[in-house]
């Protein structure tokens, strides 16, 4: 590569980088490349940053593969974004106009829009914060959507609070697995929903029950629950509602991946129910803040909450754990290694 100057005193950087880029929709396997692309350059309010870590969601295997069909106009009918990845951590290399919260040299995690399946990317400021230096790259790479969708989910959406019992239905996985940790600090109960191969797991983490929906259907147990975090969307959406106390509430953040709807039909099937309901029901999808990236800080550097790491693969072997990604239930995040594997 064509490298200028490598100082963080002065940092204009190498003008090329690697890659990981698809033109067309498909499996990781068949359309995925690794290439030599400009590195970008940072706008209004923006930072360009050399990636160390980045990790893999739900989200970038329906961005891949372009489902469900239903909504893939908002996709792009060809893709809009060559290069995914939302996840990052890594070093502020240079900003653009009016950036005032961070510098160059600064180490940062976030949740950009895309771009960090590369040696390079782009973020605005408000997408990124300062990483706790007692804090990995690794693991603060793996939190951005996972995190803030957990954060965002329990606290502002369900308003978790002490006292209340919470179930969470796919305690494993990246949203599962942290929604464990911040149930716990959030002060609730925690009762965890996964497979047998997770139930150790889930203790681990925190959760005061743990119930294995491969031994256990949980729409039979007595058990009635003031909040329901609905990652998995195995449940028929009656039976979710009948599990609620009077003051109860819903949300769901998962589902089925389906090639035409996806979750869609049971978000519609959900509304109905809970129309006719007093309990309430809710849907979102996670929105990248840096005063929640700021309180996932605090918590990852305090100890209360953890990222749970699967496995690591370096950026070029990334189509092998994102085509996975869509072909069973993941037991945590997975990591992606970018700095120093070229």
């Amino acid at each position: 590569m064509n490298e200028q100057r490598t100082s963080i005193e002065d940092p204009v950087i190498q003008t090329t980088m690697k890659a990981m880029v698809r033109d067309r929709y498909g499996t990781a396997a068949d359309v995925l490349a690794m290439r030599d692309v400009p590195v970008p350059e940072p706008g209004e309010g923006e930072v360009l940053v050399r990636v160390h870590s980045s990790s893999i969601n739900a989200m970038e295997w329906h961005l891949m593969v372009g489902k469900p069909y239903l909504v893939r106009p908002s996709f792009g009918l060809t893709p809009r974004s060559p290069i995914l990845g939302a996840d990052v951590s890594g070093t502020v290399v240079g900003t653009g106009p009016n950036v005032d919260r961070l510098a160059i040299g600064d180490q940062v995690f976030g949740a950009i829009d895309a771009g960090a399946y590369a040696e390079f990317a782009v973020g605005s400021q408000d997408h990124l914060v300062a990483k706790p230096q007692n804090v990995g790259f690794a693991e603060a790479g793996a939190v951005g959507i996972a995190g803030l969708t957990a954060l965002q989910g329990l606290r502002d959406v369900l308003a978790v609070g002490g006292g209340d019992r919470l179930l969470i239905n796919g305690a494993s996985g990246g949203v599962g697995t942290y929604a464990i940790q911040v149930g716990k600090t959030l002060g609730a109960e925690v009762i965890a929903v996964c497979s047998t191969r997770n139930v150790d797991q889930a203790h681990e983490l925190g959760a005061d029950h743990v119930i294995d929906y491969q031994k256990t259907d949980i729409s039979t147990i007595p058990t009635r629950f003031d909040a329901f975090l609905d990652i998995a969307g195995t449940q028929p959406v009656r039976d979710s509602a009948r599990m609620l106390t009077s003051r109860g509430r819903y949300v769901m953040v998962g589902g089925a991946k389906g090639d035409w709807a996806g979750p869609l039909l049971r978000l519609l099937r959900a509304t109905a129910v809970f129309a006719v309901s007093d309990k309430k029901m809710g849907n979102f999808v996670a929105a990248s803040r840096s005063d929640d990236l700021v309180v996932l800080g605090e918590m990852l550097a305090s100890g209360q909450v953890r990222s749970v790491i699967e496995d690591t693969f370096p950026l070029a072997e990334l189509a092998i754990p994102l085509d996975r990604q869509g072909a069973f239930h993941a037991r945590a995040k997975t990591s992606i290694l970018v700095e120093g594997t070229f």
